[in-house]
C-alpha cells in the first residue's frame, strides 16, 4: 500500500525536487548552468489581437466569427519566448480583462527565468480567475526557457514525438449543405468532431455518415439535460462509429453525470467541469477521462500536473483548445505524445495566423525540433 501511495504521488509530481513539476529530463536542463546573469530582467509586454474565423463557429449554445486573443511576450538576454490567451467570450475572458491582468504581471522583479515555479505561483496569486491571461505568461515563459535551454519542451520532458495522436478536425453546428462542404474541406483529418446540443444533432451525424465513415467524436458543450435522453443518443453514436462523447451534461449534473458514464458504452470526457488541478480529483467516476487546455489549466505548468494525475488514476486523456493561434497549439502540443486524444485544430479554423510551429500533417499532430514550444513567428503585431 505504501510503495504504491508512493508511486501515485511521484506521478502527480508532488515529490522528487524536479524544477518542472516532477518532470524534467535532468540531463537536458543541467545545460541552464552558466546561462543566466544576475543584473539581467525579463520584459514582459502583451498586445490584443483578434482572430478571423474561416467559417462561423457554433455550439451548443452560441456562435461567433472572430475569437479576441491577447499575444504576449517576454525579452531576456536577446531571446523572446512568446504566449497567447484565447478568449472566447462565452469563458468570461476579453481584452479589457486580460489587459488589466496582465498590467499587475511584473516579471522585472526576477532575474532568474529558470525559476519558474515561483514566477508562475506569483502569476496565479495576482487574481483568482483569469486562466487565460495566465496561460499567456505560462506560455511565453516555456517558450523563453525553452529557447534559453536550446531544446523543446516535450524533450525536456522525456517525452516521444512519434507518439503523438492524429487530432481531430472540428465541424460546428450548421445546416446540411454546410455540414457537407465542411466535410469535404476535411478530407485530409483522420477523425472529425461533431458540435451536438441541439435538435439537429443526429441529421449532423447522418449527413457526415452520407459522405465518409471515418471515426467521430462528439462535444455536446453541456446540451443534454436529461440522463435517459443522453444515454439513448449514445447509445444511437455508439452504431455510427463514434470514439467518445465529451461533456454530454451540464457540468452540475453530477450524479447524472456519473451514472451516465457507468452505463454508457462510450467514454465520456469532461470538458466544462474539469478547468485545474483540483478539478482532476472530482472528475474521477464522473467522466470516463478528462479534456485539459490551457486555456482553462493557467498554460503548461498545471496541464502537466494535470496529466500526471489523470494518469495515475487510469482515466483517459483528452488534449484540447479554442480557435488559436499556433503559439498556444505548439505549446500545448509539447504534451501530445502522453495523451489518448488530441483536438488541436484550433489554429487550422483561422484566417490570420501570427505563427507557424506545430503542424498536422495527415492528419498527425507533428512537433517540430525547434526549441521552446516550436515556434516562427511570420506576422508582424
Amino acid at each position: 500500500m505504501a510503495q504504491n501511495r508512493r508511486k501515485f504521488l511521484t506521478q502527480v509530481g508532488l515529490i522528487g525536487g524536479a524544477v518542472m513539476s516532477g518532470g524534467l529530463n535532468t540531463n537536458i536542463f543541467a545545460k541552464k548552468i552558466n546561462i543566466t546573469k544576475k543584473n539581467s530582467t525579463m520584459k514582459f509586454s502583451f498586445k490584443p489581437y483578434t482572430l478571423e474565423l474561416k467559417h462561423v463557429f457554433t455550439l451548443a449554445t452560441s456562435s461567433r466569427t472572430t475569437t479576441p486573443v491577447m499575444l504576449t511576450k517576454i525579452e531576456y538576454e536577446g531571446v523572446t519566448g512568446y504566449g497567447e490567451a484565447s478568449m472566447p467570450p462565452y469563458l468570461g475572458e476579453s481584452h479589457e480583462t486580460a489587459a488589466k491582468f496582465l498590467s499587475k504581471v511584473d516579471l522585472a522583479q526576477f532575474k532568474d527565468p529558470f525559476d519558474m515555479e515561483t514566477i508562475l505561483e506569483y502569476v496565479d496569486e495576482i487574481d483568482t480567475f483569469n486562466p487565460a491571461a495566465k496561460a499567456s505568461v505560462d506560455i511565453a515563459l516555456h517558450d523563453l526557457v525553452g529557447k534559453l535551454i536550446g531544446q523543446p519542451w516535450y524533450k525536456m520532458w522525456g517525452f516521444n514525438k512519434d507518439k503523438t495522436p492524429y487530432t481531430s478536425f472540428t465541424i460546428g453546428i450548421d445546416t446540411k449543405d454546410v455540414i457537407i462542404q465542411k466535410t469535404k474541406e476535411a478530407a485530409e483529418y483522420k477523425i472529425l468532431k461533431v458540435k451536438l446540443g441541439r435538435d439537429t444533432d443526429k441529421m449532423l451525424i447522418e449527413t457526415i455518415r452520407s459522405i465518409t465513415d471515418k471515426p467521430i467524436t462528439v462535444d455536446v458543450n453541456q446540451g443534454w439535460k436529461d440522463k435517459f435522453f443522453a444515454l439513448d443518443m449514445i447509445n444511437w453514436l455508439k452504431d455510427k462509429n463514434v470514439l467518445y462523447v465529451e461533456q454530454p451534461m451540464p457540468k452540475e449534473m453530477v450524479d447524472d453525470m456519473a451514472w451516465l458514464t457507468e452505463k454508457s458504452p462510450l467514454p465520456t470526457m469532461g470538458d466544462e467541469s474539469v478547468q485545474r488541478l483540483p478539478d482532476v480529483i472530482k472528475a474521477h467516476g464522473v467522466y470516463s477521462g478528462i479534456n485539459i487546455k490551457l486555456m482553462k489549466s493557467t498554460g503548461l505548468r498545471e496541464a502537466f500536473k494535470m496529466l500526471n494525475l489523470a494518469k495515475a488514476l487510469n482515466m483517459k486523456i483528452m488534449l484540447g483548445c479554442m480557435t488559436e493561434t499556433s503559439c498556444a497549439i505548439s505549446a500545448a502540443s509539447q504534451l501530445a505524445p502522453e495523451v489518448h486524444y488530441a483536438d488541436l485544430d484550433g489554429a487550422l479554423l483561422i484566417k490570420n495566423d501570427v505563427f507557424e510551429g506545430t503542424r498536422i500533417i495527415d492528419g498527425k499532430v507533428t512537433l517540430t525540433d525547434k526549441p521552446g514550444i516550436g515556434l516562427t513567428k511570420v506576422l508582424p503585431y
